[in-house]
C-alpha cells in the first residue's frame, strides 16, 4: 500500500492551519510548514504562525527554525521536507504539508530542476551588479540575455531575478529550460491535494480581523526587534507583509492608521495572487470550503479517504 501525503493549500487567512490541525487529529498525522514565511524565528506574530498550544497537540516541524539574516530557497526547504516526511512515516504519522507558498508546493508535486550549484564568484558578481545598477536596469539586462524570464518574474522580486541571472550566465541555459526535465521525488507516495476555495467576501473579512489581531499581539515590537537586526535588503524576510508598513509608523512617516491600511490592502493583493497561482498550477487540486470547521473536515477526510 502506498503512502499518503497530504497538502493543503490556499490564500492566507483562509484557515489552512486550522483545517490541518483537526485533520492531523483525526487521523494521526503531523503537520510540516509549507509557507516561506513562517520558518522565520523573528516573525511569530506577522507570519502567523500557528500558536504554541497547537504544537503541543500535534508534531509541527519546519515552524520558526530559521534565522531571518540566512539566505533560504525552495531548494533548502525541499531538503529539510523530506528528512521531515521520512520522519512522520517512520513514526507511522501522515505528513499534512500546509502552507501558502505555490512554489513549494511545486517542488512536491513536480519535482526541481538539477541545476549545478553557482559558485560565491558568480553569485556575488550577480548581486553586486544588482546593486550598482539597480532593480529596473537589471531585469532589462536578464530579459536581454533571457527573454524567457519576462512575464513570469517580476522586476520586483530580487531573489528569483537574482537568481535567473546567475543560472543563466554560469550554465548557458534559462532556469526555465532546467526545469521542463523536472520529475517529482515523491512519486511513491500517494498525494492528495487540497486548496481552500474561501469565498472573497468570507476572505476580506478574515484578513482584517487577523491585521486587527496581529497589532494587539504587538507586531509592532517584532517589526522593531527585526528592523534592529539590519539585514540584507535581498533576503526575503524584508518582503513579508507588514515589515515596511510598521518599520515607517515607527519612524513616524506615517499613521498607525495608515499603515493598518496598507497591510489590509497588500494582503488582499497577496491572497488574490495565491488564487490566481492556484487557477494556473494548481487545476488538479481539490477545491473545497465550508465556514464551519466540522463541515470542512468531513469534506477532507471524504477527499483523502
Amino acid at each position: 500500500m502506498s503512502k499518503k501525503l497530504i497538502l493543503i493549500a490556499g490564500p492566507t487567512a483562509s484557515g489552512k492551519s486550522n483545517l490541518a490541525l483537526n485533520l492531523a487529529k483525526k487521523i494521526g498525522g503531523e503537520i510540516i510548514n509549507a509557507d516561506s514565511m513562517q520558518v522565520y524565528k523573528e516573525f511569530l506574530i506577522l507570519s502567523s504562525r500557528p500558536p504554541e498550544k497547537d504544537f503541543e497537540k500535534v508534531k509541527h516541524y519546519l515552524y520558526g527554525f530559521i534565522s531571518a539574516k540566512k539566505y533560504f530557497s525552495t531548494g533548502e526547504w525541499l531538503k529539510q521536507v523530506k528528512i521531515q516526511i521520512n520522519k512522520c512515516v517512520k513514526n507511522k504519522k501522515i505528513p499534512i504539508l500546509v502552507g501558502g507558498t505555490g512554489l513549494y508546493f511545486n517542488a512536491i508535486t513536480r519535482g526541481m530542476s538539477k541545476i549545478p550549484k553557482i559558485d560565491n564568484k558568480t553569485k556575488n558578481l550577480v548581486r553586486n551588479l544588482h546593486k550598482k545598477i539597480g532593480a529596473k536596469k537589471f531585469y532589462s539586462k536578464l530579459v536581454l540575455i533571457d527573454p524567457s524570464v519576462k512575464n513570469k518574474i517580476l522586476a520586483t522580486d530580487t531573489q528569483r531575478v537574482i537568481r535567473a541571472y546567475e543560472v543563466k550566465i554560469k550554465t548557458n541555459k534559462s532556469l526555465y529550460e532546467w526545469a521542463k526535465n523536472t520529475k517529482s521525488d515523491f512519486t511513491n507516495f500517494k498525494i492528495k491535494k487540497i486548496f481552500i476555495d474561501i469565498p472573497k467576501e468570507e476572505l476580506l473579512k478574515k484578513i482584517k480581523k487577523r491585521i486587527d489581531m496581529m497589532f494587539k499581539q504587538n507586531c509592532i515590537e517584532e517589526v522593531n526587534l527585526f528592523s534592529k537586526l539590519k539585514i540584507d535588503k535581498s533576503l526575503s524576510a524584508n518582503k513579508l507583509i507588514g515589515v515596511k508598513e510598521i518599520t515607517d509608523y515607527s519612524k513616524k512617516l506615517i499613521t498607525l492608521d495608515q499603515a493598518k491600511k496598507l497591510i489590509n490592502i497588500k494582503t488582499r493583493q497577496y491572497a488574490k495572487r495565491q488564487n490566481t497561482w492556484s487557477r494556473g498550477h494548481m487545476k488538479s487540486w481539490k477545491k473545497l470550503y465550508s465556514k464551519d470547521i466540522s463541515s470542512l473536515l468531513k469534506k477532507t477526510l471524504k477527499e483523502i479517504s
